[in-house]
């Protein structure tokens, strides 16, 4: 699970105006005031919406995101108890969601460009609405608050510690889930926990259980196989093929159903604990999600998804950049691949030569490069950053090549 300074809420001032720039003119619309209904999206948007902070993490342009990938939904994170006590929702345990204009403009935007939101209660810190409401009733009386507020199609549950080891809170959590399937048909609704490599853990199991003795089925179960002991794709497609045998005996599955009910959210670059998830990962997670015909493929989070500066920053986890060589939203598209849309090419192919401005010599599969050797390929500049022969410049691979930008 994701510690505090990565996965939870700072609450800084700072933050909150970066999203009221972000979203244009949602003052405009008057204090407490709803953001506008959504444009139909479908349930693969959903299920592949990655998570963004709106109000904290130095939280980028919704829309630019957007138009750089092609992704047309985002999680947004994460409503919270109040940080004084109480059962109404609030963003990030200080932002009450009825007098919101902040996330309601950000909201508005992307919805302006024909996307939608998706909105996660819980995480990994602060006050959980299942720890405070007395009960399920009371619970999604407060989540109906929010879908009401912003006209939500969906809504995911993020279960982890310690919430998840409160069995009162987990009763209030997955019986206001099922309350709000009844009262709003059609919501897409995903339940979020923590990974192991037996897929997951105790709680998690028993948090399975408590669905099951509700009658509750969500769109999704999906687990988060980072920061407990992964490296890698191979790690995470074992815990994710335990985890459906998980689902098979606690619900009565066959194979494909438990499938057609599991998700993956992953962690993008540095983990917590310091393990390392690549570009390469992510395509070999998303080949296995699909052949199995997986219901979500989601990660944490937009707002880490840029190279750190100083780029190689591997020394430690950000909550704003991944700490892994990366073009701006490489990881973002493979959740548009996943929802079955292309992602814009970016950039342009390589204009040909004696007709474009790139000035460094077109890379050569045959040369050695060394560190400091810059090239130009697909109308970029990189620079090498060790001895190479023979891999293609790319912000994956190997991490030997730097994007040093468009030329």
């Amino acid at each position: 699970m994701p510690s505090r300074n990565v996965r939870t809420l700072a609450a800084a001032a700072s933050a909150a105006c970066l999203a009221l720039a972000a979203a244009g003119t949602a003052l405009a619309a008057g204090h407490g005031a709803a953001a506008p209904a959504p444009k139909a999206v479908g349930s693969n948007w959903y299920a592949a919406a990655p998570y963004l902070m709106p109000l904290d993490n130095d939280p980028p342009d919704a829309g630019a995101v957007m138009d750089a990938t092609g992704l047309k939904a985002f999680q947004l994170a994460f409503i919270l108890a109040p940080n004084g006590g109480g059962c109404s929702p609030t963003w990030d345990g200080t932002s009450p969601v009825g007098s919101d204009t902040a996330v309601a403009g950000v909201i508005s935007a992307i919805r302006a460009k024909g996307g939608d939101v998706s909105a996660s209660v819980g995480g990994y810190g602060g006050t959980k609405l299942g720890q405070s409401c007395a009960t399920p009733e009371a619970t999604a009386a407060a989540y109906q608050q929010v879908v009401d507020k912003y006209g939500l199609k969906a809504l995911d549950f993020d279960l982890e510690e310690p919430e998840y080891e409160n069995a009162a809170a987990i009763h209030n959590e997955i019986g206001a889930a099922k309350i709000l399937q009844q009262k709003n048909p059609g919501i897409y609704l995903s339940i979020t926990t923590a990974g192991t490599a037996d897929g997951t853990g105790w709680f998690g199991k028993q948090m399975l259980n408590e669905a099951k003795s509700q009658s509750f089925t969500p769109d999704n179960f999906s687990i988060m196989p980072f920061d407990g002991g992964f490296n890698g794709a191979a790690s995470q497609t074992a815990a994710l093929t335990n985890f459906n045998s998980l689902l098979r005996s606690t619900f009565g599955w066959d194979e494909a159903t438990a499938y057609a009910h599991e998700g993956i959210s992953q962690m993008n670059g540095r983990s917590d604990t310091g393990e390392y998830f690549t570009q390469a990962d992510f395509q070999t997670v998303l080949d296995f999600a699909t052949a199995h015909h997986m219901a979500r493929f989601t990660n944490w989070s937009v707002n880490r998804d840029r190279q750190c500066s100083p780029p190689d920053n591997n020394g430690r986890t950000s909550g704003t950049c991944s700490s892994v060589p990366q073009g701006a939203y490489d990881f973002t598209k493979y959740s548009v691949k996943f929802a079955g849309a292309t992602p814009p090419t970016t950039p342009p192919p390589t204009t040909p030569p004696g007709n474009g401005t790139c000035t460094a010599a077109a890379y050569s599969p045959g040369t050695v490069y060394v560190g400091g050797d810059k090239v130009s390929d697909n109308g970029h500049t990189w620079q090498a950053k060790w001895w190479t022969q023979g891999e293609t410049p790319s912000t994956g691979g190997s991490g030997v090549w730097q994007d040093l930008g468009p030329c």
